[in-house]
C-alpha cells in the first residue's frame, strides 16, 4: 500500500502541471484581460455582474485617468486592447508592467509556478489583498456549506437507500422514488428561491435571515446563542443544497444493497438461521457501503468547491464559489490560478485519501496487486 501511495503522490506533479498549463493556455486566448478591465475602470465603462464586485474592490494600479487633452494629444493611437483608443501608450505600458503582462507568456508561467511551489499565490489585481488571505477569509462559509451538506446528505441517503433496498417494489419504495426523482429534477438554486419566498420574507413568512453566515454582534453572544444563530443562518442554504444532493446517493446505496443481497453468501447466512438484522448489518452493510463511504472525501470536495456558487449568490454568502466567479468575471488572474492550483492539489490528495479509505474499510482490497 505504501508503494501505491508513493506512486499516486508522484503522479500529482505531472497531473497538476498539465491542468495548470491547459488553463493558462486557454486564458491567453480569452478576450477581456485584466488590462482591459482596468481600462474600463479608467474610462468609466466597467460593468459588474454582482453588486459586491465593484463596491469594495480596490486596485493596486496607481495611475490616474488622463485628461481629455492628453487623450486627444495621443492622436488616437491604435492599441491591441479594446477601449484603449485615445489613451497614451505610456499609460498602457505602465498598466501592463504593474500586472506583469509585459513579459512573454512562457516566462510568466514559469515564474508563476515557481511561486506556487512555495505556496506564494501573489496578490489580487483588484481587491488589494493576497490570494491566500482571500481564500482564508472565504473558507469558513464554503466549509460550513460543504461539510454540513455532505453530512446531511449521507445521514438521509444511507438509511433511505437501505430501506428502499429492503422494501424493493413496495409502496414505500414507489413513493420515496417519487421524492427522489423530484429532488433530482429540481435545481438547488430554484428550490433556494422557493425557500426565500416562503420562509425569508419573500412573500409569506419571515422566519429566517436572508444574508450572511452570522448576525451582527455574533461575537458578543453566549456560545449557545452563537451556535443557534449560526445554524439559523445556514438552515435555508443547507435545505436548498441537500434537496438536490441526496437523490443520487440514495439510489447508489439502494442499488449497492440490492446487488449484495442477491449474492450467494447472503443466502448462506440466512440458511444458517441468522436474523435478518444480523444478515443485513453484519454482512451486507460492510460490502454495500464500500463505494458509498469511501467516496465521502470526493463528495465533500465536489460540494465544497463546485456546488455552492449559486447558493452563495442567492443567500449573499461570501464564500469560495463567489470568489472564483468574481475572479473569472474581472479576469483577476492571481485569484483564478492561485485557487485553481490550491483546489486541484486538494482534490488530488482527496482522491488518494478515498483510495486509502477503500483499503481501511475492506483490507482485502490491495491496490499494489494491480497495475496502476
Amino acid at each position: 500500500m505504501y508503494a501505491y501511495i508513493l506512486r499516486r503522490l508522484l503522479l500529482i506533479i505531472p497531473t497538476l502541471l498539465g491542468i495548470m498549463i491547459i488553463n493558462f493556455v486557454v486564458v491567453q486566448f480569452v478576450p477581456g484581460g485584466p488590462v482591459e478591465q482596468m481600462i474600463a475602470q479608467l474610462t468609466g465603462d466597467a460593468v459588474s455582474a454582482t453588486a459586491r464586485v465593484g463596491g469594495d474592490a480596490g486596485s493596486e494600479i496607481t495611475t490616474t485617468q488622463p485628461q481629455k487633452g492628453q487623450a486627444s494629444s495621443s492622436g488616437g493611437a491604435t492599441s491591441r486592447y479594446r477601449g484603449a483608443q485615445g489613451l497614451p501608450p505610456e499609460l498602457i505600458e505602465q498598466i501592463e508592467k504593474q500586472f506583469g503582462l509585459d513579459k512573454p507568456a512562457h516566462e510568466r508561467f514559469i515564474h508563476m509556478m515557481g511561486n506556487y511551489i512555495r505556496f506564494d499565490f501573489g496578490d489580487s489585481y483588484f481587491q488589494d489583498r493576497s490570494v491566500m488571505q482571500l481564500v482564508i477569509d472565504k473558507m469558513p462559509v464554503s466549509i460550513s456549506l460543504g461539510l454540513w451538506t455532505t453530512i446531511l446528505v449521507y445521514l438521509i441517503s444511507i438509511p433511505l437507500g437501505i430501506a428502499k433496498a429492503v422494501r424493493d417494489g413496495s409502496k414505500f419504495d414507489v413513493w420515496t422514488s417519487g421524492v427522489v426523482i423530484f429532488g433530482n429534477a429540481v435545481p438547488s438554486f430554484l428550490f433556494a428561491i422557493l425557500l426565500i419566498i416562503l420562509f425569508a420574507g419573500g412573500r409569506y413568512f419571515d422566519w429566517f435571515p436572508l444574508r450572511g453566515l452570522v448576525s451582527p454582534g455574533w461575537d458578543n453572544l453566549s456560545w449557545i446563542d452563537q451556535i443557534t444563530d449560526y445554524f439559523w443562518h445556514l438552515a435555508l442554504p443547507l435545505m436548498s443544497m441537500v434537496i438536490g444532493g441526496f437523490a443520487g446517493l440514495t439510489m447508489l446505496t439502494k442499488n449497492s444493497f440490492i446487488e449484495e443481497i442477491n449474492k450467494q453468501y447472503v443466502v448462506t447466512a440466512r440458511s444458517k438461521g441468522l436474523t435478518e438484522h444480523r444478515v443485513l448489518y453484519g454482512h451486507v452493510f460492510r460490502n454495500a457501503m464500500l463505494i458509498v463511504i469511501a467516496g465521502f472525501p470526493s463528495a465533500f470536495i465536489g460540494i465544497l468547491f463546485t456546488g455552492a456558487l449559486l447558493t452563495e449568490v442567492i443567500f449573499s454568502l461570501d464564500g469560495l464559489g463567489l470568489l472564483g466567479f468574481e475572479a473569472a468575471l474581472t479576469r483577476d488572474y492571481p485569484v483564478m490560478f492561485g485557487t485553481l492550483f490550491f483546489f486541484t492539489l486538494l482534490g488530488l490528495l482527496m482522491g488518494i485519501i478515498g483510495d486509502i479509505m477503500y483499503h481501511i474499510i475492506d483490507p482485502r482490497i490491495d491496490f499494489e496487486a494491480r497495475d496502476v
